[in-house]
């Protein structure tokens, strides 16, 4: 997916957030899991050619602890199960869950 493709991702991330209570979850730690917030990885989601940005790679590791609530998200599983979501967190260094409970 090129930038149309970016742009419908955002646009659906933004549309879930808004519409959308199964989307946002807290953990014991105060951090708001915000699909929102992965917006800046959008590009390297989805664009194989693509690299992560240092913003994208922040956003990430902030994220980190809200992934397996992401992947068990039906609006959202297609785009963290990809290969590319992989790819961009192992470029960024972020450690990707392999398993949810």
């Amino acid at each position: 997916m090129g930038n149309s493709g970016a742009a419908v991702l955002m646009m659906f991330l933004i549309t879930m957030i808004v519409t959308s209570d199964q989307i946002s979850f807290s953990t014991a730690a105060a951090l708001t899991c915000n699909a929102v917030e992965l917006s800046p990885c959008a590009n390297a989601i989805t664009s194989a050619t693509t690299t992560p940005t240092p913003i994208c790679c922040s956003k990430l590791k902030e994220q980190t602890p809200c992934l397996c609530n992401y992947m068990k998200n039906p609006f959202l599983q297609k785009f963290i199960n990809s290969p590319n979501a992989r790819k961009v967190a192992n470029t960024c260094g972020t450690p990707f869950p392999t398993t949810c409970t």
